[in-house]
């Protein structure tokens, strides 16, 4: 079994200088990282807060949270929730920034860490426990979903999270190969994957979608992504932004669809003749979509699929 020890899992912030500049920092300003992660973006911009400054840090993971809370005790500046980001509203509330919010920084999907702890079950590159929970000790793991799941149910997580145009073919692989033995590690699943995908992807496994599909699925990411969201303007001071990083194009398309209506303000009849203070905007759009450069892809080539959009609330 290939494993991965703590020791040598590095995280490398993906976008690192784009988000200081999207997030256009106030010393004294209110922030929040709604995915720590190991806090490479949260660290840099605790190091452009002033004495009054403050970042709330969110993330579901307790091996995050336990390195958040290492450099909470050190600077107080810094406040960490062991939760998800659906929890915004909520906590702003209790601590008073409710509009006061200069920015709210989002890094969606798995981290680097996550991904290279074979323990943690989400990459078919390491053999190990068929976990692929955020927080470990919080729901249904994988491994547990597909021992009971309906044929038909995998099949459209698969099809629905995962983009996977083989995904009757391997959700039916899948019921077959549970029936003779427990689909308990990744490994077993990327095999059982690889026999039923027939396609052959030029530098693509064949288990990439199916294991994304399952990962977004038991965490919720896209259903937390789109509550998150319809909170965070409310949270927002005027001027403030929101700068959010997304790896596909499912997560992609929900922040641009929000983003996009929020620019655009109530929806009137086309005929119907309105001014422009009239449409009740709530944010503009800063900039088009931002992507790594050839630097960072050299140095970091998982940030390729990484997309930055930024908006900021109107006064």
């Amino acid at each position: 079994m290939t494993t991965s020890t703590s020791s040598t899992l590095i995280h490398k912030p993906v976008l690192l200088e784009e988000t200081l500049t999207a997030l256009n920092i106030k010393p004294e300003g209110f922030y929040i990282d709604g995915t720590f992660g190991r806090g490479g973006h949260s660290q840099e911009i605790i190091k452009q807060l002033g004495e009054k400054g403050k970042l709330l840090a969110f993330d579901k993971d307790p091996q995050a949270i336990r390195t958040a809370n290492a450099i909470a005790a050190n600077d107080d500046r810094l406040h960490v929730t062991q939760g998800s980001f659906t929890q915004l509203e909520e906590t702003v509330n209790e601590l008073g920034w409710k509009g006061k919010v200069d920015g709210i920084f989002l890094d969606l999907g798995v981290s680097s860490p996550q991904l290279d702890d074979a323990e943690r079950g989400f990459s078919f590159r390491f053999d190990g426990p068929l976990d692929m929970r955020m927080d470990p000790d919080s729901g249904q793991s994988a491994a547990q979903w597909l021992a009971s799941a309906e044929e038909r149910d995998i099949m459209m997580v698969l099809f629905d999270y995962g983009e996977e145009k083989f995904a009757r073919r391997i959700a039916k692989a899948i019921v077959e190969a549970r029936e003779e033995q427990a689909i308990n590690t990744t490994k077993r699943l990327a095999s059982i994957v690889a026999a039923a995908n027939p396609s052959k992807e030029r530098n693509k496994d064949p288990s990439t979608r199916t294991f994304q599909a399952i990962r977004i699925f038991i965490n919720q990411e896209l259903e937390d992504l789109k509550t998150c969201l319809a909170q965070a303007v409310e949270l927002l001071a005027p001027g403030g932004r929101l700068v959010v990083i997304s790896f596909h194009s499912l997560e992609d398309r929900i922040v641009k669809r929000f983003i996009r209506d929020q620019c655009k303000g109530d929806d009137f009849p086309l005929d119907l003749p309105v001014q422009h203070a009239q449409l009740n905007q709530n944010m503009k759009m800063i900039g088009k979509a931002i992507k790594a450069g050839r630097d960072e892809l050299d140095e970091n080539p998982r940030a390729r699929s990484a997309v930055m959009r930024v908006a900021e609330r109107l006064g």
